[in-house]
């Protein structure tokens, strides 16, 4: 989708936006690290109180999560359209889904990474309730309904959502508004 792109640089470009760095604390700290020994570097760098180490502001919250929820919904897709074509094809789909995974649960450097430097994890339960969604929606509407929510983003699933896919594939019960349609005392024709 043309849009897909644009949304997930623009979540990274305002999180990127506002980090700030305490040039006074930095200056302060350089000092006391020997630079010329790489153990200590990585300390000061990583540590609990890292000297690069952001603090989040509540845009950067807000636009971390949604790149989590898009990231999110990108691979339970990936991850829904590839069992289906492999279900067919590979006897040991279901194996090898299983083993992928148990890799994206432990994650990789390249995750460890981005989460110490960022704070965005793509955890594990996030994932399986995004191709949970993905599945129902595929059971339910089918692979064109399904692939339709893609059309929009207002159309997705949002963080929400995740915590409930069944009620997203199925919708919310809806508003009982038949006390509002009748009214209590109904004038008839007559009566005016």
């Amino acid at each position: 989708m043309p849009w897909l792109r644009a949304s997930l640089l623009g979540a990274v470009e305002q999180y990127a936006s506002g980090i700030t760095l305490d040039m006074t604390r930095l200056q302060q700290a350089m000092p006391d690290v020997d630079l010329t020994n790489p153990a200590a570097l990585q300390e000061a760098l990583q540590g609990s109180e890292g000297l690069f180490q952001p603090q989040d502001t509540p845009e950067q919250k807000a636009a971390l999560s949604r790149l989590e929820t898009a990231l999110a919904l990108v691979e339970g897709w990936v991850s829904t359209v590839t069992a289906a074509a492999a279900r067919d094809r590979l006897s040991h789909a279901d194996a090898l889904a299983e083993a992928f995974r148990r890799r994206r649960a432990t994650g990789g450097p390249a995750e460890h990474t981005f989460a110490t430097l960022v704070g965005l994890e793509l955890r594990p339960r996030r994932l399986r309730e995004a191709a949970a969604i993905w599945r129902g929606l595929t059971e339910v509407r089918g692979v064109d309904g399904r692939d339709g929510l893609w059309a929009h983003p207002d159309l997705l699933p949002v963080a929400d959502d995740l915590e409930n896919p069944d009620g997203f594939v199925h919708g919310q019960p809806s508003l009982d508004i038949s006390d509002l349609e009748t009214p209590e005392n109904p004038e008839t024709p007559e009566d005016t």
